[in-house]
């Protein structure tokens, strides 16, 4: 059994760095700054409308108008980006998901507002059905319940067309299916699209931390208590995750994601290390929910645990976080 040199002490004494505050900034391992910071946003219809998220204290659903002007102060505190998630309302929602590619449909219209108010913000789209069938699943499904892949990743590109010529400068596949990377990249080229970047949800679980979020953008009761395990992945899995990664980056993916955020840091630092890729994590409405309530029964120090929270995610080897703390985090970046 190895026994302890007394010999190395005092001569190292690993505390002496950690003494002052110059010397731990010298040495330390992980930044984060505004710029890893891209802030999830739900829009609704309407004009000068404001509605809390119940689950989610702190966030908002806007109206586009108010959406614009929220998003030149986000811009000035550095903010590089801004994810669109729209509330589709009931009556626009189908078997289909028609509404999901209509040139004139709310994430549409918000990117156009968004890009001609603020051209420096880069403006990501969520590239799913969800919100647009009746269902609340993420695809066209079958009378069993299930979802069928070929016909979804159709509408998925459709959908990732219009966004792109909306002026979207990220498009955002969240839906798990096989294939749609691939298929979403081909049409982006034939159609001139070239720069328009595709940030792939490449690990996203099937997780329960995604109950707020559902709340948000109205699909919670749709879904009715229905369930994504035949494709999203399977919380017990880490291999499958590089699996999933790579396919995604060899279809021509720019950017890939891991999904939640705290509970997953272990497939962070796997992706990051295997392939070296810009690596994205997202900080999910139950990651943002929990560290919220657990502030407001006066159990822990909100600040605090906002800012530990977003360096493990730097620490894991993330490039960029979606955060729902992204304003008070760049607020507290920027004092």
């Amino acid at each position: 059994m190895p026994t302890f040199d007394t010999r190395r002490f005092p001569l190292i004494r690993m505390r002496r760095m950690r003494k002052d505050d110059f010397s731990r900034r010298l040495m330390r391992e992980s930044v984060l700054s505004t710029n890893d910071l891209i802030y999830p946003v739900f829009v609704l219809e309407g004009t000068n409308q404001r509605e809390e998220v119940q689950s989610m204290p702190g966030v908002e659903r806007l109206s586009i108008d108010l959406l614009v002007k929220e998003a030149k102060v986000w811009s000035s505190l550095g903010i590089p980006a801004v994810a669109i998630f729209p509330v589709t309302p009931q009556d626009a929602k189908s078997e289909m998901a028609e509404e999901a590619y209509n040139p004139d449909g709310l994430a549409q219209r918000a990117v156009k507002a968004l890009k001609n108010a603020c051209p420096e913000l880069g403006v990501m789209t969520d590239v799913a059905l969800d919100p647009f069938t009746t269902h609340g699943q993420d695809g066209i499904i079958d009378q069993n319940g299930y979802v069928l892949n070929d016909i979804t990743v159709d509408i998925l590109t459709k959908q990732a067309l219009s966004h792109a010529e909306a002026g979207a400068d990220i498009v955002a596949p969240s839906d798990m299916m096989d294939g749609r990377i691939g298929e979403i990249r081909l049409a982006l080229e034939s159609e001139s699209l070239i720069n328009t970047r595709i940030m792939a949800y490449s690990a996203k679980y099937a997780s329960a931390y995604y109950g707020p979020f559902r709340d948000a953008v109205g699909s919670a009761s749709n879904l009715a208590g229905a369930n994504k395990y035949s494709y999203q992945m399977d919380p017990a899995n880490s291999d499958e995750a590089l699996h999933e990664i790579a396919t995604d980056l060899e279809e021509g993916a720019d950017m890939v994601m891991v999904k939640p955020g705290m509970p997953y840091l272990d497939i962070v630092r796997r992706v990051k290390d295997e392939f070296q890729a810009p690596t994205f994590v997202y900080q999910v409405s139950g990651e943002y929910a929990m560290h919220v309530a657990a502030a407001q029964n006066g159990w822990l120090n909100l600040d605090d645990v906002m800012m530990e929270s977003l360096i493990s995610f730097k620490r894991a080897g993330a490039d960029g976080i979606l955060t729902y703390f992204a304003v008070e985090a760049a607020k507290k970046l920027n004092q």
